[in-house]
């Protein structure tokens, strides 16, 4: 009764049932669906062996090489065919998919007439077709949007570079103490347009850079340890204006190689965008920590502040292009954003952890480079 029931299921889904016998021959199971008749001239039936099947169902031969091999494994598995389409003997077309697995020992094959499920597949392909089309579209507009920002950046960048140079000439002019006030007032703000400025620029290049394939030379891969010596050393007067201590932790081993995946001047702008940063959120008289630590095939780089740290709400902004912190100190949020996406371009990660005793640690790691090459 139970093998009655599951040929009928069988032929109601318009699936054919055979067990191979041997090459080109194979054995009818169970019920016939309706539209194996269309396939051929002669009454089938239940039982019945059919011969070369791949006479009638061309798209087989190339499949039944593949099950065969498969029959011969005793795999418990299966494999399919995937999608094909045959004509019957009055010209009509029908799609199917064919599935060669074993059942009892015995080397079987379905072959499943596709309507609705073909149509739908066919539906989900054009629309998938559609959605790329769309997104290159998109991909390229945006692409066109970022040229235009790029030119129009460049030439605001050529303007302030003008606009600072007379503001230097004025140094030498005969001006009130409240003219060279506002005169160093100008100079920091012509200063912060171009530091800006120069941010949107680093973004519009590494983004482009990151489309393309990264192919690093050994010999000019950075050491991680000297950046971050060089970094500290020319950001200390800066630091030293709110008498906040910039170090290096004591145990860093100076006798391992510390070169990493990356390029030397982008490295250094990534420790530089993360020190300014704690510098910014630090308090007075307080301390900015910088460590370095092996972790697997990677380098990790930690930078602990004492300031007050990140809300929670803002963590997960934290490295999204245009987030700023909760004072806004006048940024444009591009730092962070440019250290994670040149980071990720190199295969390495950012991240942050609040510090238990306050303040932050903003934390990169990148892989070190192929020992004994």
């Amino acid at each position: 009764m139970n093998t009655s029931i599951t040929n009928d299921v069988l032929a109601a889904l318009k699936i054919l049932t055979l067990e191979y016998i041997n090459p080109g021959l194979f054995k009818i199971i169970g019920n016939i669906p309706d539209w194996l008749n269309q396939f051929y001239h002669q009454k089938l039936t239940s039982g019945m062996n059919i011969s070369v099947l791949e006479e009638k169902f061309c798209f087989l031969k190339n499949f039944l090489i593949d099950a065969e091999e498969f029959w011969l494994n005793d795999s418990s598995k299966k494999i399919s065919s995937g999608l094909w389409t045959e004509v019957d003997t009055n010209g009509q077309e029908y799609q199917f998919e064919a599935y060669a697995l074993f059942v009892n020992h015995k080397r079987i094959l379905l072959i499943e007439l596709l309507e609705e499920t073909y149509q739908d597949k066919q539906y989900l392909i054009q629309k998938g077709r559609e959605y790329e089309l769309i997104y290159y579209q998109l991909l390229k507009d945006n692409q066109k949007k970022d040229i235009l920002l790029h030119c129009i950046m460049h030439d605001i960048a050529g303007q302030l570079s003008a606009i600072n140079g007379c503001l230097s000439l004025l140094e030498y002019e005969n001006l009130t103490l409240k003219g060279k006030e506002y005169l160093e007032v100008g100079r920091q703000q012509c200063l912060k347009q171009q530091s800006l400025i120069q941010d949107i620029l680093d973004i519009f290049s590494t983004e482009i850079i990151s489309l393309e394939n990264s192919n690093f030379h050994i010999e000019e891969l950075p050491n991680l340890l000297n950046s971050l010596e060089e970094v500290i050393e020319f950001l200390k007067p800066t630091f030293s204006q709110r008498n906040i201590q910039l170090e290096l932790a004591n145990e860093i081993d100076t006798t391992i190689d510390w070169r990493v995946l990356g390029e030397k001047s982008r490295l250094d702008r990534v420790i530089s965008n993360l020190l300014e940063n704690a510098y910014r959120y630090s308090i007075q008289d307080s301390i900015v920590t910088i460590s370095l630590q092996l972790d697997g095939e990677y380098v990790l780089v930690n930078i602990d502040d004492r300031g007050s740290g990140v809300p929670p709400e803002m963590v997960k902004h934290l490295f999204q292009k245009f987030s700023q912190g909760k004072d806004k100190s006048g940024r444009a949020g591009l730092g962070l954003y440019f250290c994670r996406i040149t980071l990720e371009r190199w295969g390495g990660s950012i991240g942050y952890l609040p510090r238990p005793g306050g303040g932050s640690r903003f934390w990169f790691r990148l892989r070190r480079r192929a020992m004994g090459r």
